[in-house]
């Protein structure tokens, strides 16, 4: 009974945005867990450890021309009417390394990135030389580490290059590489189970009986995790029976689940089931019902402390949803702020004319300081006018209209438009 009356004090009804999300995330644990892999499979991950170089990068004095490495000294007053005449004792391609040290009046023929010998402090273009082979005329005079890249000029062993918790792009991975590593430390990529249901979803490529509708939302949310680099570790499609929805909970739970997303049966019709599945397995509900437009009767619940969301089961419902509460959640989970979304401020482009009596979001188009609303339906049950947008525009509650001109609260999702 005390467990009872303590899930009673916790549970809320018509919590608001900022709540919601606050409270999603607080439930929410960052994973520790960490694998190590390829660099070619780090990319888009987490850093779990600092990597500090192990040797000096480049690790020799290099040419950054194709042409003579020599001394400047013994090119001092060279020009095309008196050149410098020097012999040339041996070529340097890129790979090798001379064990040669160059004397007073000797020059090496030398490629780009070779390693310059010793006694050298500099390195000519042929193009200022006569291309000689055995002797070779310099016709420029060149001052001492004129044309050289010293040894760890990029970057010096002991130095701590990428730290713990940065995200891996193409530049870490080149550096990554630089520093001979061909395995990194990541964090472990979150387990994301996600659960359609509904009776009247059958999926795409199936015949469309009668009163029956094509599932997009498994696919739209599937791909938006995919695109934001979490692809679901498993995904599913139940029917309108709480309890096989609260089994599909259990499973995914037992078997290691780290954040479990549901959407449809989150209302008070006859057939939404998610409170009768949430209780079937003894799951502990936090909240049900944001002040927002849309995806109002989002659930949020534990079972056995892993975060279940219950999203509408309306297209855009749940993919604004996704943005707004889930994406925080997302961060949190992997220790990745880029997943956070940016708030910014906007230009109305267009007029929104109906009134918000509460918070309302609503798909729109962001560029360069404007904002433009897509032509059709703003309906959370229509996906088709979404496409092309790129963000959401956070109208506050009590607004009557909004007008061309005025400035806006700004969700930018991302920068493809």
């Amino acid at each position: 009974m005390a467990e009872r009356s303590e899930r009673e004090r916790t549970y809320r009804e018509n919590v608001t945005v900022e709540e919601a999300a606050a409270c999603m995330s607080g439930h929410t644990a960052e994973i520790a867990d960490v694998e190590w892999v390829s660099l070619e499979e780090s990319l888009g991950r987490i850093l779990a450890e600092d990597m500090t170089a192990k040797q000096d990068n480049p690790p020799f004095n290099r040419s950054p021309v194709d042409g003579y490495a020599c001394r400047a000294a013994d090119t001092a007053g060279a020009s095309r009417e008196h050149p410098a005449r020097l012999k040339v004792v041996e070529e340097v391609d890129a790979g090798q390394a001379s064990q040669r040290v160059v004397e007073p009046g000797q020059a090496v023929r030398i490629m780009t990135g070779a390693a310059i010998p010793a006694g050298c402090d500099c390195c000519l273009r042929q193009e200022s030389t006569d291309y000689g082979e055995e002797t070779v005329e310099i016709y420029e005079e060149m001052s001492p580490h004129a044309n050289y890249c010293d040894r760890g000029e990029d970057f010096r062993a002991g130095t701590r290059m990428c730290a713990k918790g940065e995200k891996l792009w193409y530049v870490e991975l080149g550096i990554l590489a630089g520093m001979g590593c061909g395995r990194v430390p990541v964090r472990r990529k979150p387990r994301i189970v996600l659960f359609t249901t509904g009776d009247e979803v059958v999926q795409p490529g199936q015949p469309l009986l009668p009163g029956k509708i094509y599932d997009s939302n498994q696919y739209l949310l599937t791909a938006r995790l995919t695109e934001l680099g979490l692809a679901p570790w498993r995904v599913e499609s139940v029917g309108d029976d709480g309890k096989a929805v609260g089994s599909a909970i259990r499973r995914a739970a037992k078997d290691g689940a780290d954040l479990i997303l549901t959407t449809g049966g989150v209302s008070v019709g006859k057939k939404d089931i998610l409170h009768e599945a949430l209780a079937y397995i003894g799951a502990e509900k936090i909240f049900w019902r944001v002040r927002l437009k849309p995806g109002t009767p989002t659930i949020f619940s534990l079972y056995g402390g892993i975060p279940v969301v219950s999203l509408s089961g309306n297209p855009f419902g749940a993919a604004a949803n996704l943005e707004i509460l889930v994406r925080p959640m997302l961060a949190k989970l992997t220790g990745d702020d880029s997943l956070s979304v940016p708030v910014v401020s906007g230009i109305m482009d267009d007029v929104f004319p109906k009134a918000s009596h509460g918070r309302r979001f609503i798909r729109a188009r962001y560029k360069d300081g404007h904002v433009s609303l897509p032509d059709g339906l703003h309906s959370s049950g229509v996906l088709s006018s979404m496409k092309g947008c790129n963000c959401l525009v956070d109208i506050a509650p009590g607004t009557a209209s909004v007008e061309k001109g005025d400035t806006v609260r700004v969700w930018l999702l991302n920068e493809r438009f």
